[in-house]
């Protein structure tokens, strides 16, 4: 983790919003609403998703289908609580042995201004190549985030610049089963061997 180094932000170009319009109106297409509440039945936690992944890819939740899925949200500037929860999942998957394969690792950004695709990527490198980093326009991270009761608010301390900022954001680690339904929420800062031994309970 030491080895990572902060990148310079760049605005992103026209062409790439351009492409993030496009895959928003994709997402209304499709039947993935902007809002929870938009959602008839919605579950209490977790639901459809539209996301870009951390090699550019675009992905929905169907991909992940027929295996868990392990998902934190954060930001790659946060100081402590997402490098806790990175290296934690990675030990649990660890501690998971060969059914780790059943697992997919999610690392959803709250931050997308800054964590482009490439950051991300660089970022959950750094903790475990089998971590995969979510991000996207900010449409569909607020579609996520209301579905997960995920929380995040920005905290601009006084001097700094336009682009200096923290983010406050729930710090759980969710657990999903292969079809998608909630199963439990890990607290942050859980020792990697009981979170493992929890996975294990629901193989």
């Amino acid at each position: 983790m030491s080895g990572f180094k902060p990148l310079f932000f760049r605005p992103r170009s026209p062409m790439k919003w351009l492409t993030h319009a496009s895959l928003f109106m994709l997402l209304c297409v499709i039947g993935i609403p902007l809002n929870a509440q938009e959602a008839p039945e919605a579950p209490l936690i977790g639901g459809r998703f539209m996301m870009e992944n951390h090699n550019s890819e675009i992905i929905t939740d169907d991909d992940y289908r027929g295996r868990f899925m392990l998902i934190t949200f954060g930001y790659t500037y946060c100081p402590d609580i997402c490098p806790t929860n990175l290296v934690n999942m990675s030990e649990a998957l660890s501690e998971l042995g060969d059914r780790a394969d059943q697992v997919v690792p999610l690392f959803v950004t709250v931050d997308p201004t800054r964590d482009t695709a490439k950051r991300l990527r660089d970022y959950v490198d750094h903790f475990d190549k089998r971590i995969i980093g979510l991000t996207g326009p900010q449409q569909m991270i607020d579609s996520i985030t209301s579905r997960y009761k995920v929380v995040s608010n920005i905290h601009r301390p006084e001097g700094w610049t336009e682009g200096e900022y923290t983010v406050d954001h729930t710090a759980s680690i969710f657990l999903m089963d292969p079809n998608g339904e909630f199963l439990v929420k890990f607290a942050h800062g859980m020792d990697p061997v009981d979170m493992a031994n929890r996975i294990q309970d629901f193989m």
